[in-house]
């Protein structure tokens, strides 16, 4: 099969590799007819991920049909479309029987720090991911559900990831009815925060960042106020004078390791490799969050040292919430919004790209050019899906 192969920092191909098998009873084999690179793909493309292996396909945003299954599957049939949550997780363990599926013990070495996620290097149990043709899916009864008749592959590769990402920062910021809500990061999981905001309750929604494609998405997908920080000294003073100078009641900080902002942050964390991620949109949340105000955190950042203000959040009293979105959890309510037409996953699609291309694909989401907000990957499979 054709597979997307990470070969070093910034390098990465489509080579030839063997067609996963069967390797327990309850695992099942998935072609993939729609597959998209995330933002956090780029922390493992530029090297920033411990543990990222030579030869590691990424992609946890994957929808396909099943293939094969094993002899202890009984709720998947091959031919069956599915739609796979980027968590690995087994649904019995003492984590998963309380909805944490993104917390699962019993998929990864590394468990004690985090769960198991297809195609994010082997810190996050050495998964293959689905920018490729087939993908193993291990405890197939328990993470893929079937798509919807009424739901478009499109909409459903977006609900793996990206969607109920920025669906779960809004639900964990708590938002009341009439908060200010401050959205950190237009990428594909901040816009979608951002709507998801409104639909919570959000009486005011700002986005914060600096490329002025995505911020006119934000005025024009998300209906939010926008505000570009590399116009203004100091984002965190602009926006205590936006909210009567207290403070967001929320601030969700949809970035996470490569945020630019601090140019002496940025290079010792994404450059030197010195921290677990940049902390400069963490801290601008942390800062321009009102006194007891909550802070909430879906951007991801690498398992090791920050230089985070925690000192300053406590002093202010805040609530930090924050994990990888339990994903499964949150389709049943987004089913419905997306059904009712609330939430329409696809309108950040800006580009389809051939897997044979990918590495195209990749030079074009890390350089932000074109406009790239979210590229979906087709493969062969793709036709007439």
């Amino acid at each position: 099969m054709k597979a997307m192969v990470y070969r070093g920092p910034y390098k990465v191909r489509v080579e030839d590799k063997d067609v996963p098998r069967i390797e327990h009873p309850r695992d099942a084999v998935v072609r993939v007819t729609r597959a998209a690179i995330c933002g956090s793909d780029l922390h493992l493309y530029h090297g920033m991920m411990p543990d990222t292996r030579i030869g590691h396909t990424f992609g946890h945003e994957f929808v396909g049909v099943v293939h094969e299954v094993g002899p202890a599957v009984e709720h998947l049939q091959v031919g069956d479309r599915v739609m796979v949550p980027f968590n690995v997780f087994c649904g019995s363990c003492f984590f998963c029987a309380r909805g944490l599926y993104s917390n699962c013990h019993n998929v990864n070495p590394n468990a004690t720090a985090v769960g198991g996620i297809y195609g994010y290097s082997h810190t996050t149990g050495g998964y293959d991911g689905g920018q490729a043709e087939f993908v193993r899916v291990p405890f197939a009864d328990v993470g893929p559900s079937l798509i919807p008749e009424w739901l478009s592959e499109d909409d459903a590769t977006l609900m793996t990831d990206a969607l109920a990402t920025g669906y779960f920062g809004a639900a964990i910021g708590d938002i009341v009815e009439g908060d200010v809500v401050v959205v950190l990061g237009a990428g594909a999981v901040g816009l979608f925060a951002a709507k998801s905001a409104w639909l919570m309750g959000a009486g005011r929604v700002i986005v914060v960042d600096h490329l002025d494609e995505r911020l006119e998405k934000a005025r024009t997908f998300a209906h939010a106020e926008t505000v570009n920080f590399a116009e203004h000294k100091d984002v965190v003073v602009l926006m205590k004078r936006m909210t009567d100078h207290l403070g967001a009641d929320v601030v969700i900080d949809a970035v996470g390791a490569e945020a630019d902002g601090n140019l002496l942050q940025h290079v010792t964390s994404a450059k030197l490799k010195l921290q677990g991620g940049s902390p400069v949109a963490l801290n601008w949340a942390i800062d321009g969050v009102r006194k007891g105000g909550t802070v909430s955190v879906v951007g991801a950042y690498g398992p090791i040292f920050s230089q985070v203000k925690f000192g300053d959040a406590l002093n202010k009293g805040l609530t930090l919430n924050m994990n990888q979105t339990p994903v499964k959890k949150m389709w049943p309510r987004l089913f419905e919004h997306v059904r009712n037409g609330h939430l329409v996953p696809s309108d950040l699609v800006t580009h389809r790209i051939p897997l044979e291309h990918i590495a195209e694909a990749y030079h074009l989401m890390s350089a932000k050019l074109d406009g790239c907000i979210k590229p979906l990957i087709t493969t062969d499979a793709s036709q007439g899906a």
